[in-house]
């Protein structure tokens, strides 16, 4: 069976975040000085890597990553992955527009199911620019010492976002994000199309991270909050002020 936290479940609610009212907490919170210290975070080990058991469970594998680095104790089970991957289906909303049967999971069922879980609370944001995106991430990893999740392909892959490198620390006013920590499920397989799958736990710079994650493509079924953006599974502390945001 899959093992639940012993924290409170998050409010099904707090899924509607938007990447503004993160962003203006992220504001309030960061000091004006300018980052002068380069700062390094990995949350990952390489025992937390589980690779994705066929090729349409990427998001139960990257789900599987992140709960090992939330847990005490990592789970590299096929039976978890199948569990965690059935889950996520059964929270990705509604069904394709064309009839067909989804066979993957969708980013939706992905922070759903950390939620669910006891996980959270993680919530999807969608970003302009990547370096917008993984200055959020970073932000987000820093506070709540929670891995995010990487919508990579056009939306058609999941990677998880174990840490990053920064010119400082992220809640310092100036800094940004110059290296990622990353995990991809597919490997050592990679794409024909996108190219190879990094090693777990490889470090990328921003520009190699982009040549495969780019903004969702556009389209109605998405829906306007993440069409054409760069999407995060994002893990947030609940406060006050995000309370009233929801």
């Amino acid at each position: 069976m899959v093992r639940t936290l012993r924290r409170p479940l998050a409010a099904p609610r707090l899924a509607h975040l938007v990447l503004a009212g993160l962003l203006s907490l992220g504001t309030m919170a960061a000091p004006v000085t300018a980052a002068e210290t380069p700062y390094k975070l990995d949350l990952g080990t390489r025992r937390d890597f589980v690779a994705q058991t066929n090729f349409v469970q990427c998001v139960g594998a990257s789900m599987q990553m992140m709960l090992n680095m939330i847990r005490d104790k990592d789970d590299r089970s096929a039976a978890t992955q199948l569990e965690l991957q059935v889950l996520a289906r059964k929270l990705s909303g509604p069904a394709r527009p064309d009839g067909r049967e989804r066979q993957g999971a969708s980013v939706r069922g992905w922070a759903g199911g950390l939620n669910q879980l006891g996980a959270g609370p993680y919530t999807l944001v969608g970003a302009t620019t990547i370096d917008e995106a993984l200055l959020t991430a970073a932000k987000a990893m820093r506070r709540t010492g929670k891995p995010v999740g990487l919508l990579m392909w056009r939306g058609r892959h999941a990677w998880v976002m174990s840490g990053f490198r920064a010119t400082g620390d992220p809640l310092v006013t100036g800094s940004r994000v110059t290296a990622v920590y990353v995990e991809d499920p597919l490997y050592p397989h990679g794409s024909s199309v996108w190219g190879p799958s990094p090693a777990p736990g490889a470090a990328l710079s921003v520009a190699k991270l982009g040549r495969q994650y780019v903004p969702r493509r556009s389209s109605n079924r998405f829906g306007s909050a993440l069409s054409g953006k760069y999407v995060l599974v994002l893990p947030f502390e609940m406060t006050a002020k995000t309370l009233r945001l929801v």
